[in-house]
């Protein structure tokens, strides 16, 4: 299904200046991002490390991309030289891993460190004494991460339609931003289900795909 450009104006207006759209672009063509991209979007989503490179090679320098699926270590190479922002950091390794790639380029990558917030055991992300752990092992020894910078948080709410349920889970991410980002912390948190719950909790950045590009096929 090709871009709606209503959905998106209504999108944008819905959200805002606070809050950062990024469309999520998996499985769509090099065409449809285009159509978006003409609309003024620029802040585009990719899953799969060899999509987001195929793509990127097909479309525009100055789109901003995402990478929001679940990072391996060995492949952490292959977008460290362009990437926008890293979503879903989820352990000290995979850190460590672009910040050794980082340096080769060499260049600064920012990333979000994935929070598990869900009940579903099947997300990715860290607990809250993990995420202590990896935060002040980066504090305690900046020159040692110095191609890096943690921008703030991502996480995926519960799939499920109890309301309270997905608003405790945002929250619960909220409390955690504002425990170790104080201020300008960025929260990615909210897709095209639970994106206004998400900026009532405070998300600053929004995935949103199907209410953009229709359901995946």
């Amino acid at each position: 299904m090709s871009t709606n450009g209503e959905a998106y104006s209504e999108l944008k207006k819905n959200l805002g200046e606070k809050t950062t759209l990024v469309a999520v672009s998996k499985t769509k063509t090099a065409e449809d991002i285009l159509a978006l991209y003409k609309l003024g979007q620029r802040d585009f989503g990719e899953n799969y490390v060899q999509e987001l490179i195929d793509k990127r090679a097909q479309l525009p320098g100055d789109i901003r991309w995402h990478f929001i699926g679940h990072l391996q270590s060995n492949k952490a190479k292959q977008i460290t030289p362009f990437v926008h922002l890293i979503h879903g950091v989820d352990s000290l390794k995979l850190l460590a891993e672009i910040n050794k790639q980082a340096a080769k380029v060499p260049r600064v990558v920012d990333v979000l460190l994935q929070v598990h917030i869900a009940r579903e055991e099947t997300k990715f992300g860290l607990d809250a004494a993990e995420l202590k752990q990896v935060m002040e092992a980066v504090r305690d020894k900046p020159d040692q991460w110095a191609h890096i910078r943690i921008r703030g948080l991502m996480g995926m709410a519960s799939n499920t339609d109890d309301v309270s349920d997905v608003t405790a889970e945002f929250h619960q991410l909220k409390v955690l931003l504002d425990q170790w980002f104080p201020s300008n912390g960025i929260l990615s948190m909210g897709m095209s289900g639970d994106y206004q719950l998400a900026v009532k909790e405070g998300s600053t950045m929004v995935r949103i795909g199907s209410l953009l590009f229709g359901k995946r096929g």
